[in-house]
C-alpha cells in the first residue's frame, strides 16, 4: 500500500479521521495501518503554509487534505462531503484529477458527496458574502488545502471536506455546534474511502482498444434529434432513448428532447424521433395515423435486418432471430414479420423451433451481439437445419465486431479492463464478456466515478475501451482520473480503421439545404 499522509488542520479533524482509518484497519486486520499517518497542520493559510513546508521532508507518496468546510451553494447541506475538483487560492488553481474516482466510493458507501471546485480563503465566510465567494464557481470553501497542496507537489493528491455550515446556516450561528458535529461523523465516516484511494494510488500503463466509442449509426443518430431541435424546436420528442448512454441521453435531454416509452405519451402533432435501433411497422402506422411529425433514426445496418425479415416471411421461411428478449431492436425486428418470427436467445432454443417446411429455415442476428455467442446459436441451428439460410452478410454490425476485436487484442495484457457504457446497452456488454472471455478482470462503467478503487489496487497495466454508443469524453474522462493517482503511459491498440459514414434522413437532409442555401 502507498504510504498516506493526512493532513487535518484541528486536532477534532484528526481525531475524527484517526478513528475512521482505524475503524479501516481494524476491519482489515490492521494491513496496512502503518502507512498511513494523520498530520495536524493547523488552523488558517500561514499555519498551512508552514506544515507544507514541513511535509516536503516528509516525502510522503500520497497527500490527502481532510477537515470541515463551509457551504457556497443552496443544495449542499450539513454533514455532506465535498471532494474537489480544484482548490484555487491568491490566482492559483491546483487541480485534483482522482476526485470522481474517490466521489463515488463515498457514494457507494452512503455517503453524500459532491465533487466540485473548492476555494481557500484568508477568513471565515460570513453571513452575506456566500454569493461573491461562489463568482469564481467555488461549492465550497475553507482555509487550509491550497497551500497543504504544496507539501505534495508531484506526487498524487486529494481533497475531502465535509459541510459544517452553509449560507442558510453561517458559520457564526447558533446552530454551529450541532453543524460541526455532523461534519466530524461524516469525515470519519468517509476516512476508510481514504484508505482504499491510497491502495490504488501508483503509475500505471493504459491500453486504449481502438476502435471505442461511437459509431457511424449513433453518430447519425445523435445528429438526427440535433438537428430536429434546431429546425423544429424543443420540444422533440424521442421514442426510447435515442442510443442506449446514460450521458448522451441527459444532454440530449438539458437541450429540449423529452424521452419517451410510447406514443402515447407524445401530443398530437408533435415531432418524434424514432431511436437508432428501430420500431415495428405498427409504430411508425400509429404516428402516421395520429399525424405526429416522425424521423426514423433507425441506424441502416438495423434497417437492413429488418428488410432481410421481410424478404425470408415473404418467402415462406421460418425466420429464426437470435438475439436478447426485451431489447428494442429484437423487438422491432420481431415486428416486422410477427408470424413467421421465433426468437432464439441460447442453442437449447433451437429444439423449439417448428417450422412448416424444415428446409425452409433462416436466421437474422441483432446487430449488437458478441461474435462467438452468435456463432454458437448458428452452429445449433444449421446442426439441426442443414438447409438453414442466413443473411448475406453477417447482421453483426462491423462496429460491433471491430470493438470486440480490439477488446480482445488488449484483454491478456491488462490486470483489468474498463469498458465506458451504460448497463442498458447491448454492445457495452458484450465488451465486457468479451474481455473476460478472454482472461482479464472486466468492468461496465457509466463514468469514472463508476470505478471502483478497489478494482485498481495493484493494477499496473489498466485497458479501456468504450462501447459503440458511449462518448468519447467518458474516455477522457476515465484516463484523467487514473492520472489523478499517479503517472499514465498510455499506449493506442488498433486492430482496425473505421471510415464508415451514413446519410440523414431526406426530411433533415431537405431543410439543412435549405438553411445553407438561404
Amino acid at each position: 500500500m502507498t504510504t498516506l499522509t493526512v493532513c487535518a488542520p484541528l486536532r477534532v479533524e484528526a481525531r475524527a479521521l484517526r478513528r475512521g482509518l482505524a475503524d479501516a484497519a481494524g476491519s482489515a486486520g490492521r494491513a496496512g495501518a502503518d502507512q498511513v499517518r494523520v498530520v495536524r497542520t493547523g488552523y488558517g493559510p500561514t499555519r498551512a503554509a508552514a506544515a507544507a513546508a514541513s511535509l516536503a521532508g516528509l516525502a510522503p507518496h500520497a497527500l490527502a487534505v481532510g477537515g470541515v468546510a463551509g457551504a457556497l451553494t443552496g443544495d449542499l447541506r450539513v454533514g455532506d462531503l465535498v471532494v474537489a475538483t480544484e482548490v484555487t487560492y491568491r490566482g492559483t488553481t491546483v487541480r485534483c484529477p482522482s476526485a470522481p474516482l474517490l466521489a463515488g466510493e463515498l457514494r457507494r458507501a452512503g455517503l453524500r458527496a459532491s465533487v466540485g471546485p473548492i476555494a481557500t480563503v484568508d477568513h471565515l465566510v460570513r453571513t452575506g458574502q456566500h454569493a461573491a465567494a461562489a463568482t469564481a464557481g467555488a461549492i465550497a470553501v475553507d482555509m487550509e488545502s491550497a497551500p497543504l497542496l504544496g507539501g505534495g507537489a508531484g506526487q498524487p493528491v486529494v481533497v475531502l471536506r465535509a459541510i459544517s455550515d452553509t449560507p442558510g446556516r453561517p458559520v457564526v450561528s447558533p446552530g454551529i455546534v450541532t453543524g460541526g458535529l455532523a461534519a466530524l461523523r461524516s469525515l470519519r465516516q468517509a476516512a476508510p474511502a481514504l484508505a482504499r484511494w491510497a491502495a490504488a494510488v501508483g503509475p500505471r500503463r493504459v491500453l486504449l482498444a481502438s476502435p471505442r466509442s461511437f459509431c457511424a449509426g449513433v453518430e447519425r443518430a445523435i445528429e438526427i434529434v440535433e438537428l430536429a431541435l434546431e429546425q423544429r424546436g424543443a420540444p422533440v420528442y424521442v421514442r426510447k432513448q435515442i442510443v442506449h448512454n446514460a450521458t448522451v441521453v441527459a444532454d440530449l435531454e438539458r437541450r429540449g428532447a423529452i424521452f419517451v416509452d410510447e406514443l402515447t405519451e407524445v401530443p398530437d402533432g408533435a415531432s418524434v424521433v424514432f431511436s437508432a435501433h428501430g420500431v415495428a411497422p405498427e409504430v411508425r402506422q400509429e404516428a402516421a395515423r395520429r399525424g405526429l411529425d416522425a424521423v426514423d433514426a433507425t441506424c441502416p445496418l438495423v434497417a437492413k435486418v429488418h428488410a432481410e425479415a421481410r424478404r425470408y416471411a415473404a418467402d415462406g421461411y421460418l425466420v429464426a432471430l437470435i438475439g436478447h428478449a426485451g431489447h428494442e431492436e429484437v423487438e422491432g425486428t420481431l415486428g416486422e414479420a410477427p408470424g413467421s418470427m421465433a426468437l432464439i436467445e441460447r442453442p437449447a432454443d433451437v429444439a423449439r423451433l417448428a417450422p412448416a417446411d424444415p428446409a425452409k429455415v433462416a436466421y437474422l442476428m441483432q446487430t449488437t451481439l458478441a461474435t462467438d455467442e452468435a456463432g454458437a446459436m448458428v452452429d445449433a441451428i444449421t446442426a439441426r437445419f442443414p438447409a438453414a439460410t442466413g443473411p448475406g452478410s453477417d447482421d453483426i454490425c462491423y462496429a460491433t465486431t471491430n470493438r470486440q476485436a480490439a477488446v480482445r487484442s488488449i484483454a491478456a495484457r491488462c490486470d483489468v479492463v474498463l469498458v465506458a457504457g451504460s448497463a442498458n446497452s447491448s454492445n457495452s456488454v458484450r465488451l465486457v464478456e468479451t474481455a473476460v472471455r478472454a482472461g482479464a478482470a472486466a468492468y461496465l462503467v457509466d463514468r469514472a466515478e463508476d470505478i471502483e478503487l478497489g478494482w485498481l489496487a495493484g493494477a499496473a497495466t489498466v485497458g479501456i475501451t468504450a462501447g459503440a454508443s458511449a462518448p468519447p469524453a467518458i474516455v477522457e474522462e476515465i484516463v484523467a482520473a487514473l492520472g489523478g493517482l499517479g503517472e499514465v503511459t498510455t499506449e493506442e491498440v488498433a486492430v482496425a480503421t473505421e471510415s464508415v459514414q451514413f446519410g440523414l434522413p431526406k426530411e433533415l437532409r431537405r431543410q439543412a439545404t435549405s438553411s445553407a442555401e438561404s
